[in-house]
C-alpha cells in the first residue's frame, strides 16, 4: 500500500534539543474532533489556552468564500492557514530572545494569493515539479498534460490545487488545534484520469508540532506527487536573503539533469559538486556554479535523493540562521527533497515585492518527471491503495 502523510512540526525554544535524527509523535492528533466552518464572520475555539479564530480571507472571482485559520499554542507559536490552496500563509517562531517573527513568505489578503505565480505556501499537485513535454504514459495510454512551462508541465498544471478553494473543518483535541482540507479534483481535471480525493491536515499542538497530513484516493489508474511549496527565511520574511544561511543536506547523490531542469535518469554523486551540503555550508557559497540551461536563473533547483529512506522518519535536511539561530529541520518519508533558492523571484510587485534568493524552499517530494522513469520510486496511484506520506518542519533555535 502506498502512503502520503505530509507533517510538519515546529518544537517549544528550550524545549527541544535540535540535530537528532528523532521526529515528534506523528500520531499525536488520531482523535482530533471536527467542526465544519464556512463562516464569514470571526469565529473562535478554544481547547485551554490554544486559540483558533475564523475570519473571511474574501472571495474569488466565481464567487466562491475563502477563510483564513489562525491557530495559536500557549507558548505564542502562530501558524496562519486558508482554504485557498490549502495554504500556509505564515509562520510565526521565536529567535534565541523569544522574539518571533514571520519565516514563511505569504500575503495578508487573498489578491494575493490569486495574482501570485511562485506556489508561497500552497499544496502542489495532482503532479509537483516536472513532467517531460507533459506527457506520460499509463496503462498503455498517452496522456498530454498542459505544457504551463513551455514545453513541460509544471506542478499540477494551469489550475492545480494550489489554484482552487477547498472544503475547511476545524480540529481540536486536548492538545491541539487545527484544520482539515478537503478537494475532489474530478476525472480529466487538468487531463489527469480519476477522481482523485485529497486531504491536507494542518494541526498545531502543545509541543509546537504544526502537522500537515496530506492522504488520497482514486478511482482510477493515476499519477501523484503532493508537496507543500512554503518558502522560508529563517531571519523572516523580508529581512534580506537567505545565502548565509547555512544548509545541510542528508543525501549522497542528486538527480542530473539536462538545461530545462528534466531528469536524464542518472543519480549523480554530489561529492566535489557545488550540491554538496554533507556538511554544512552557506548556501551562497557557491550558489554561482549552479547554471543551467540559457535564460534560466542561476540557482539552486535540484533534487536529491535522501539516504537512510527505510527509517519511518529520517533527518533529511538541517537549516540555520546565524543572526537570529533560529533552526530548521526536516524529517521525510517521501524519497526526495527539492532545494529551491527563489531564483526567479525579482523584485516584482506580484510575488510580493522579494528580491532573488529571498527565501528557499525544502519541497520533500517523489522524483520530478517519475512517469517517464521507470527506474524511479513508482508514482501510481491505483484504486485499490492509499496515497500518504510524511514530512516534519522542526523549529527551534540554537548555536
Amino acid at each position: 500500500m502506498k502512503q502520503i502523510m505530509l507533517l510538519m512540526a515546529g518544537c517549544t525554544m528550550g524545549m527541544v534539543v535540535l540535530g537528532c535524527e528523532s521526529a515528534p509523535n506523528a500520531g499525536a492528533d488520531n482523535a482530533l474532533r471536527t467542526t465544519d466552518t464556512n463562516s464569514a464572520s470571526l469565529t473562535s475555539t478554544k481547547s485551554g489556552s490554544f486559540h483558533i479564530a475564523t475570519e473571511s480571507f474574501g472571495e474569488t472571482p466565481d464567487g466562491e468564500a475563502v477563510s483564513l485559520f489562525t491557530c495559536t499554542t500557549p507558548s505564542g507559536m502562530v501558524v496562519k492557514l486558508t482554504n485557498y490552496g490549502a495554504t500556509i500563509t505564515s509562520v510565526l517562531v521565536p529567535d534565541t530572545k523569544g522574539d518571533l517573527a514571520n519565516v514563511t513568505l505569504g500575503f495578508d489578503s487573498l489578491d494575493g494569493y490569486l495574482r501570485h505565480k511562485s506556489y508561497f505556501g500552497c499544496t502542489v499537485g495532482r503532479f509537483a515539479n516536472r513532467i517531460a513535454f507533459g506527457k506520460f504514459t499509463l496503462d498503455d495510454t498517452e496522456h498530454q498534460l498542459a505544457k504551463n512551462l513551455d514545453p513541460h508541465h509544471l506542478h499540477g498544471g494551469v489550475r492545480g490545487l494550489d489554484r482552487v478553494v477547498w472544503t475547511a473543518e476545524t480540529m481540536e483535541t486536548d492538545n491541539a488545534v487545527g484544520v482539515r482540507f478537503t478537494y475532489r479534483s474530478p476525472d480529466g481535471d487538468e487531463q489527469y484520469p480519476g477522481n482523485l480525493d485529497v486531504t491536507a491536515e494542518y494541526s498545531l499542538s502543545d509541543d509546537q508540532e504544526l502537522k500537515v497530513r496530506y492522504a488520497a484516493k482514486t478511482d482510477k489508474p493515476t499519477v501523484i506527487n503532493l508537496t507543500n511549496h512554503a518558502y522560508w527565511n529563517l531571519a523572516g520574511s523580508g529581512n534580506g536573503t537567505i545565502l548565509d544561511h547555512e544548509l545541510t543536506v542528508y543525501a549522497d547523490q542528486y538527480l542530473a539533469v539536462g538545461p530545462d531542469i528534466i531528469p536524464t535518469g542518472e543519480l549523480a554523486d554530489v561529492s566535489g559538486s557545488a550540491l554538496d551540503f554533507r556538511e554544512p555550508r552557506q548556501i551562497g557559497e557557491r550558489i554561482a556554479q549552479n547554471t543551467f540551461g540559457e535564460g534560466i536563473p542561476v540557482g539552486y533547483d535540484n533534487c536529491y535523493a535522501l539516504r537512510n529512506q527505510g527509517l519511518e522518519l529520517p533527518l533529511a535536511a538541517r537549516v540555520r540562521d546565524p543572526k537570529s539561530k533560529r533552526v530548521m529541520e526536516v524529517f521525510t518519508s517521501q524519497p526526495g527533497i527539492q532545494l529551491y533558492t527563489s531564483n526567479h523571484l525579482n523584485g516584482d510587485e506580484v510575488n510580493g515585492g522579494h528580491p532573488q534568493y529571498a527565501a528557499f524552499c525544502l519541497e520533500t517530494q517523489h522524483f520530478p518527471d517519475s512517469p517517464n522513469h521507470p527506474e524511479f520510486p513508482s508514482t501510481v496511484l491505483r484504486p485499490d491503495e492509499s496515497f500518504e506520506e510524511t514530512t516534519v518542519y522542526k523549529f527551534g533555535s540554537g548555536d
